[in-house]
């Protein structure tokens, strides 16, 4: 007998009726990019991670993107982060014309090292993706110790709803680095029906211009103030993302 990994059916089955119902609302409305039910999931979402803003994106590869374009990640300029993860990791430092850096991981948690990570860090260090695996977070106080004012992006791709203890106080993933870059790729603890993603941060001024990066870097209608992309969630997945969140402490307690 196959056993799948991930059996999305038997978490769809009981959402069934309120994911149509959802569904049903988004296409009466015919606001199908951005629009009121993504800027409510936003809302949500950066509450359930204690955070004051949350930017809902394309997907967790375009939000670790956008997050290494909103620091102006430049050609030459050097991301430290791990081997231990997904391509896209690296492979958006690759984007921005940088070099990735890779720092050991720590062999009990598989997680980024921060001894090794103070190792790596040069004068063309500009940023350190610390990524969180299997549930549970990187050594985010020895990483803040060792990067001083390197900016640390959170990839926390596997950890919606993780928490680690910071100064003594318990701070969920999306909460603790300067940014964080979340996926919501189906077989995610919440996923949602097609790619999806979220950017979350407490920094006003990095919430103000993602916004902008994700359509372009559009100010208002046609009014482009800088090279974006087009990052932007739709509002069919924000609709089951909603639903989704209401139940996600209950499935990864």
């Amino acid at each position: 007998m196959v056993v799948p990994f991930a059996n999305l059916k038997a978490q769809y089955k009981p959402l069934r009726r309120k994911v149509r119902k959802a569904l049903d609302r988004v296409c009466d409305a015919q606001a199908f990019i951005l629009g009121e039910e993504v800027e409510a999931f936003e809302r949500e979402f950066a509450d359930y991670c204690h955070v004051r803003h949350a930017i809902g994106v394309s997907s967790g590869s375009d939000a670790l993107l956008a997050a290494l374009m909103v620091l102006d990640i430049q050609p030459g300029d050097e991301v430290i982060t791990t081997p231990f993860t997904f391509f896209a990791t690296a492979g958006v430092i690759h984007r921005m014309g940088a070099r990735p850096i890779f720092a050991d991981i720590n062999p009990t948690s598989f997680n980024i090292d921060p001894c090794d990570v103070k190792k790596k860090i040069t004068d063309k260090t500009k940023a350190i993706i610390a990524v969180h695996l299997y549930g549970q977070c990187a050594d985010m106080e020895g990483l803040a110790e060792v990067c001083g004012d390197i900016p640390i992006i959170e990839n926390a791709a596997q950890s919606v709803g993780a928490e680690a203890t910071i100064n003594g106080q318990a701070r969920r993933t999306g909460a603790i680095g300067r940014m964080a870059g979340f996926s919501f790729f189906p077989a995610k603890n919440l996923g949602c029906f097609g790619d999806g993603g979220a950017i979350t941060t407490d920094d006003d001024d990095l919430a103000q211009r993602l916004y902008r990066l994700r359509t372009h870097g559009q100010s208002r209608r046609y009014f482009h103030d800088e090279v974006g992309g087009n990052f932007r969630l739709d509002a069919l997945q924000a609709a089951v993302l909603r639903i989704k969140l209401e139940h996600l402490d209950g499935w990864t307690a």
